[in-house]
């Protein structure tokens, strides 16, 4: 099985930059449907890969979803997102947009600082890829 190969930081911080640039705003007048978060950026292996679609047990967030959740259909929307264990399936549920993207970009943040304080002194983030890491809470907790 190939894995993906993409530095696992600098995923979380291309998610939250295209999180935060308005990336999940409902533009297209060709579909009813919001985007999806993790599903519809670049941080999925498949995003615009309409020929040759990869596995999700290949993608980099792999490394945050529950080992029961990740034989799930989309294991990325069971990642843990804060202390009360949302995830964005769950926010899906409940949640508004706004809302949604909030908690994800908390998330975000707080699994990038824990990321960049876990990496070995003097390594840059794009010298190697970035240690794996245990989904985070919003508090920083793992």
């Amino acid at each position: 099985m190939q894995k993906d190969e993409r530095n696992l930081l600098q995923v979380l911080k291309a998610e939250l930059e295209f999180l935060e640039k308005g990336g999940y705003q409902h533009t297209s007048a060709f579909s009813c449907w919001p985007p999806l978060i993790f599903e519809d950026s670049p941080t999925c292996l498949n995003f615009h890969a309409f020929d040759r679609q990869r596995p999700c047990s290949e993608c980099a967030l792999m490394e945050f979803v529950p080992p029961d959740r990740q034989t799930a259909k989309t294991p990325c929307r069971h990642i843990p997102l804060n202390r009360e264990g949302e995830t964005v399936d769950n926010l899906y549920r409940w949640a508004s947009a706004e809302e949604t993207q909030t908690i994800v970009a908390s998330w975000l943040k707080a699994t990038i600082r824990k990321l960049e304080s876990d990496r070995p002194e003097g390594q840059s983030p794009a010298s190697a890829t970035a240690p794996r890491a245990k989904s985070t809470t919003a508090s920083g907790r793992l």
